[in-house]
């Protein structure tokens, strides 16, 4: 069989796997998820880390704590933004490095609020299930697919979950999913769905307001002030648009606090903050969402050169300096970036 057949192959697979689950009611949908398991299973769930990726993961855990052997939640990426250590470390949500663990100790695979083509580290790992919000991939195949884009936060999905199974979180439990939605939904101003705005109010009452606050103000260090600096000196404005290229970075997250805190300002539809992270590219992508896509933005300027995509109102890409043209690689800054939108938004 050739490689494009197999992929198309995947692709019909995986849509009509997904069709099917989405036709289900939430308890027939748990059922068929939990039917995947066996008491001697070791389970690795797989995620990104951030806020709303270890709040599922920390929800799956606990869904599966009586009904298998050994359950592990791993992530390829360095967590180094402070809301996130925070959220970790005060809620108690056990993590580990993917690289710290030896894939064949585990019979199962979990992916959450990811897919198996948005990193590298997926390509070899064969997931029994993945469930996640953004839009569905080709090129990859599970027995268990519950993509829901329409839902603002992957956690939500969780907290049906949990609630078919009759499940009271527990306060660290409940602080992390709402956090989670919180943080993807960035306080339901971007998208979200009914089950978003009803998980949310069912957690409110279970939340450890304490520990919310904590992880919320846990936001900048004291060495990361210079990047506003940055920021602020190579800023440009044109048509409503802010662009900004920080520079060399040591953190990427920081790019993230910087385009947040720049949505702020009045009558800008677009916010594009880029910086080299090692040999990286890394930008990212805020709008308003309305008539506009970050994600697909961030697909047609960076899609041929690396990794790009997310949400309409958020997205990001991380591409090599060494894929972009000679032209562009060459003394990266603001205009560079801009000079890159020029055809896609002018």
């Amino acid at each position: 069989m050739s490689k494009n057949h197999s992929t198309e192959s995947d692709a019909s697979s995986n849509a009509s796997v997904s069709r099917h689950i989405r036709r289900l009611s939430n308890k027939e949908r748990l059922k068929q998820f939990l039917s995947l398991f066996k008491r001697d299973d070791s389970v690795l769930i797989v995620i990104v880390a951030d806020p709303d990726s270890m709040a599922s993961a920390f929800a799956v855990k606990r869904l599966l704590s009586r009904r298998v052997s050994d359950i592990t939640i791993v992530h390829p990426n360095i967590i180094k933004r402070l809301n996130n250590l925070a959220m970790r470390d005060i809620l108690k949500i056990p993590l580990q490095s993917l690289r710290s663990i030896k894939k064949d100790e585990y019979n199962k695979f979990v992916l959450l609020d990811s897919q198996p083509t948005h990193r590298e580290e997926f390509a070899n790992m064969h997931f029994d299930a993945v469930i996640d919000h953004h839009p569905l991939t080709e090129g990859w195949s599970a027995p268990f697919i519950d993509v829901r884009e329409e839902y603002g936060a992957n956690c939500t999905m969780l907290a049906e979950y949990l609630k078919s199974a009759r499940i009271t979180p527990s306060a660290a439990l409940a602080t992390a999913m709402f956090y989670g939605i919180k943080v993807d939904t960035h306080n339901f101003t971007q998208k979200a769905s009914p089950a978003d705005i009803l998980c949310f109010q069912h957690l409110f009452k279970r939340v450890n307001k304490y520990w919310l606050n904590k992880i919320e103000r846990s936001d900048i260090r004291k060495a990361e002030i210079k990047y506003f600096k940055a920021a602020f000196s190579n800023l440009k404005i044109r048509k409503n648009r802010i662009y900004v290229h920080i520079g060399r970075i040591t953190n990427p997250d920081i790019l993230v606090v910087v385009a947040d805190f720049l949505t702020h300002v009045h009558d800008i539809g677009w916010v594009i903050v880029s910086g080299l992270s090692g040999e990286k590219l890394i930008v990212i992508f805020r709008c308003d969402g309305y008539k506009k896509n970050a994600g697909k933005l961030a697909e047609r300027v960076f899609g041929p050169y690396g990794s790009a995509g997310g949400h309409k109102e958020s997205a990001r890409a991380e591409v090599s300096i060494k894929n972009l043209p000679a032209k562009l690689a060459f003394n990266f800054e603001t205009t560079t970036l801009m000079k890159m939108f020029m055809k896609h938004l002018d």
